[in-house]
């Protein structure tokens, strides 16, 4: 059972708990293509073919293994190898990518999210905690959080508990005072119960649970997370963050 007694921070994962990620992938993907088409059609080529492109970012890998978690690195040195091979002029990787991470910067919000933001917000400093690249900047809810952690800047990613900790620890608290809202069964809720956390599955596709350990809530959408936390009354001190 949640204690809300014990909650004094949020951590928040990104994609498919606030937003579906595939589509947005999906349509960066092709803003990437287009771009490659007019300015290295060798590239564009190469990326088209989609064994080919997965064989890329594994190569990628291989190469610079400490690279595994820079979701933005990978993609950068991925359409810099397929430059590479196309014969065609490497210095269009930043710009390439630059294009893709506009893109994928331009999410669409599933329903329910900004105003559990902002509910959230009001009573709980908010940490995002992301094993993807999104900035909640520059998606537009920066306002919301109190900090932001990646595993591409902390070079660990969930469900490794140094990163719950480390989130934790930008908030000025223990563990054991953090709630962990995601989406993902093994990555959010096995990561944040084996740091110590309160966790909430956002279950939004009715998925069954397949894991011995649970989470201490289910919710299919995050206005019943926000129903669960009605008791907390507004901070002064959240109020003025936001």
């Amino acid at each position: 059972m949640l204690d809300i007694s014990k909650i004094k921070v949020i951590t928040l994962d990104l994609d498919d708990t606030l937003w579906p990620i595939w589509p947005t992938i999906e349509r960066a993907e092709k803003a990437l293509s287009s771009w490659l088409e007019q300015q290295a059609p060798g590239a564009a080529r190469v990326f088209a073919d989609l064994p080919t492109r997965l064989a890329l970012r594994q190569q990628v890998v291989r190469t610079h293994p400490e690279l595994s978690h820079d979701l933005s690195a990978l993609r950068r040195e991925s359409i810099r190898l397929a430059l590479h091979h196309a014969q065609e002029d490497l210095q269009l990787a930043e710009p390439a990518f630059e294009v893709f991470f506009a893109e994928r910067m331009r999410v669409d919000l599933f329903d329910d999210a900004r105003p559990a933001l902002a509910f959230l917000a009001a009573r709980f400093p908010v940490v995002a905690l992301s094993n993807g690249n999104a900035d909640v900047a520059r998606v537009g809810l920066g306002e919301f959080f109190a900090a932001s952690l990646n595993a591409q800047e902390f070079g660990v990613g969930k469900p490794d508990p140094r990163i719950f900790h480390a989130a934790a620890q930008s908030a000025g608290v223990p563990a054991d005072a953090v709630l962990h809202v995601g989406d993902d069964a093994a990555l959010d809720v096995l990561g944040g119960l084996g740091a110590g956390m309160q966790t909430v599955w956002v279950n939004r596709s009715q998925q069954a649970w397949a894991h011995d350990a649970r989470p201490h809530v289910t919710v299919e959408t995050l206005r019943e997370l926000c129903d669960l936390l009605a008791s907390v009354p507004p901070t002064v001190e959240s109020v003025a963050r936001r």
